[in-house]
């Protein structure tokens, strides 16, 4: 088991790419702290290993909570999964200041505010784990997501500046940027279209592996940035996208 013994906390660790990453951590031998607002279902709860923390992330005050419940309960901390996020679509020409501080405050506030927070207890440990969830739109981008593309675009650095800071803790920093993920929300999206067999097809042709993602694929990548395997590995950015964004699009 890559995980072992190891104490991990996931902010929205309760469904999404988030509940691959805990599922994947739990079968790796990690007791894990799930911090969301929403209580996860009953089938995570069940497990001694899952501890669910009550979050509000938008609140910067409610931070250092988060990790010292975690602490309180596992004695200790050994991974910060920076997972939990929010994504709408607006134009700059309707982007409201209160939409801006929303996205900016759970994207990328929270995550600097948490990784400070567990700071003291990965140097209790000797050292730790980041794993930073960013996207491929920290790296390219859609209409409308301004917002979305710019707090990502943040992840990245902030990992990176991250993995410098904190090498001398024996605190190493990585980020996931993933493509095309299935979910409930991704699902929904493509059967909204006119033609969603047709949509699904041409969305599957976009994937060089010849698939769409999952969120244990997240958590395979998650487990292993987690554990003592990339003991050598920090400061970067790993795309999982099955290829997407490395193919030039070409006329039919």
């Amino acid at each position: 088991m890559q995980l072992k013994d190891k104490v991990a906390l996931v902010t929205g660790g309760g469904a999404g790419i988030g509940r691959g990453i805990v599922e994947r951590f739990l079968e790796e031998g990690a007791r894990v702290a799930i911090a969301q607002r929403s209580v996860p279902d009953e089938a995570l709860l069940e497990d001694d290993a899952v501890l669910h923390v009550p979050a509000d992330l938008s609140d910067v005050a409610s931070v250092p909570a988060v990790v010292e419940r975690t602490v309180e309960h596992f004695g200790g901390l050994d991974v910060l999964v920076n997972n939990a996020g929010v994504m709408f679509e607006r134009h700059l020409s309707e982007l409201g200041v209160d939409e801006w501080e929303t996205m900016a405050a759970i994207n990328l506030r929270a995550p600097v505010f948490l990784a400070q927070a567990a700071l003291p207890h990965f140097r209790e440990r000797g050292g730790g784990s980041i794993v930073n969830i960013g996207s491929v739109e920290g790296e390219l981008t859609n209409p409308s997501h301004v917002a979305y593309a710019a707090t990502k675009a943040g992840v990245h650095g902030m990992t990176r500046a991250m993995a410098i800071d904190l090498g001398a803790d024996g605190v190493r920093c990585n980020a996931i940027a993933p493509g095309w993920i299935t979910s409930n929300l991704s699902e929904a999206y493509l059967d909204s279209k006119k033609d969603p067999a047709a949509a699904r097809e041409a969305l599957h042709a976009l994937h060089p592996v010849g698939r769409l993602g999952q969120p244990r694929d997240v958590g395979d990548l998650a487990v292993y940035l987690a554990g003592d395997h990339a003991r050598f590995l920090s400061g970067e950015v790993i795309v999982l996208d099955g290829g997407r964004t490395i193919r030039l699009p070409t006329p039919e």
